[in-house]
């Protein structure tokens, strides 16, 4: 008996991705109760936050987003959380570290870098939430200690992970059982990497904050690093600044993302560049992850995404 493919409509690797994403924001929309969406204004969270609409049309998104702000991020990156809040009429809710320090309650940590003090403000946020389900961005290729999340994440009453405490996800059937006071971490590009994330946002033509293409930017190097001067301490008296045509691979505080050097100005360039690289992005452009082996496993204990 021959088999053909004829009539049949095969679907590609993105559609696979799309249709699995989109089957675990609305199981999770299934099991709890209220959910939120963690968008930073990167282009995971883009890609997260395209797909939940898809997920979801035509109604509205049923569920708020939630930014915790460092007060560090990049001008352009916040003004392209705003203005996609805004055209699709979303719920956003902005926990500030800058009011915690205002506060006493965190204290700025040495070389300026904010980023692991946004623990606190998030877990703060998903209490008052109260939120049971916490959609975030994160993708097992990207880092070590991220390889070990199952899509459904377990976080205990205070917020920590424990990676023993992984559930089974055979035959992708997804465990929310949680106690009071728990929630659960949940990851719809888990099986996503960097190429895959930028061939969709080909695909479906998403826009994204204008420092992922290559611009000139004042940078300065540190360990091996570009980073960009800003308001939070750098750069060093002995560090020089000098115009450089770099794109960020990935957002976060300027005080710990690195810039790389390329000319790559539109997406397909991107693509290709990405294409021949051997470096995970977090690998090569966030100094926070290098700051021991397992540096992103400490945070992730204490409640970090």
């Amino acid at each position: 008996m021959t088999i053909t493919t004829e009539g049949l409509h095969l679907l590609s690797h993105l559609d696979t991705l799309e249709a699995e994403a989109a089957h675990i924001i609305r199981e999770t929309m299934g099991e709890f109760e209220r959910p939120v969406l963690l968008f930073s204004g990167g282009k995971d969270s883009a890609v997260m936050l395209h797909l939940a609409l898809k997920a979801f049309a035509p109604a509205p998104l049923p569920f708020p987003l939630l930014h915790v702000d460092t007060g560090h991020n990049f001008p352009e990156v916040i003004g392209y959380r705003d203005r996609i809040v805004a055209a699709n009429r979303l719920r956003l809710r902005v926990a500030s570290v800058q009011d915690y320090i205002d506060r006493g309650e965190l204290v700025e940590r040495p070389g300026g870098s904010r980023n692991q003090l946004q623990t606190g403000p998030l877990l703060d946020a998903i209490t008052a939430g109260p939120f049971d389900a916490v959609f975030g961005g994160g993708r097992r290729d990207e880092e070590k200690a991220r390889a070990k999340e199952r899509v459904f994440s377990p976080r205990d009453e205070f917020g920590a992970w424990d990676p023993r405490r992984q559930r089974p996800e055979l035959w992708d059937l997804y465990n929310g059982r949680i106690m009071p006071g728990e929630h659960v971490r949940v990851f719809p590009l888990s099986n996503w990497t960097e190429l895959d994330v930028w061939q969709y946002i080909a695909r479906e033509e998403i826009e994204l904050p204008s420092i992922y293409y290559a611009h000139e930017r004042d940078v300065f190097e540190r360990r091996g690093m570009l980073l960009a001067p800003g308001s939070w301490g750098g750069p060093r008296p002995t560090e020089k600044v000098h115009r450089r045509l770099v794109r960020y691979r990935t957002v976060g505080d300027m005080s710990c993302t690195g810039a790389v050097d390329s000319a790559a100005t539109t997406i397909d360039e991107v693509i290709e560049e990405i294409t021949a690289s051997r470096v995970t992005e977090r690998g090569a452009t966030r100094a926070d992850d290098r700051a021991s082996e397992a540096a992103m496993e400490d945070r992730k204990r204490e409640g970090y995404f």
